[in-house]
């Protein structure tokens, strides 16, 4: 079985050593991704657009993979601040409400300031 490595172009992959996602067999494994804009890298201020940005290179990533985000099973969402989760909660519905992963939200630090939402999914083909 063999394992394809995929990029984002994101500079944290580099200097930590990470894929934004990892395809092995029909499962795709998307890493933690955060707000920045995937076309400036400019973060911005609000979560909603955090999140859609976040939503933007994972759907990218699984697509580059050979997935959809209909294929998503398992959704995890780490936000810095509970309040958070009300202003988010329509950009996750648009995206996932048909699909309906299994999900979990987390109030937690991330690893910059500017960071309000890192979002990881993983997806499974069939």
């Amino acid at each position: 079985m063999t394992r394809h490595l995929i990029s984002s172009g994101s500079p944290f992959e580099t200097q930590v050593g990470y894929s934004r996602a990892v395809v092995q067999g029909d499962w795709c494994f998307v890493a933690g991704t955060t707000g920045y804009d995937p076309e400036t890298r400019a973060m911005p201020v609000d979560v909603a657009s955090q999140a859609r940005n976040a939503l933007v290179v994972i759907e990218r990533a699984l697509i580059e993979g050979g997935f959809a985000l209909s294929d998503v099973v398992r959704a995890t969402y780490y936000i810095t601040d509970a309040a958070y989760w009300e202003r988010i909660g329509p950009v996750l519905g648009a995206a996932f409400g048909d699909i309906r992963p299994a999900a979990t939200c987390i109030v937690c630090g991330l690893i910059k300031p500017e960071m309000k939402i890192e979002i990881e999914v993983t997806a499974l083909k069939g």
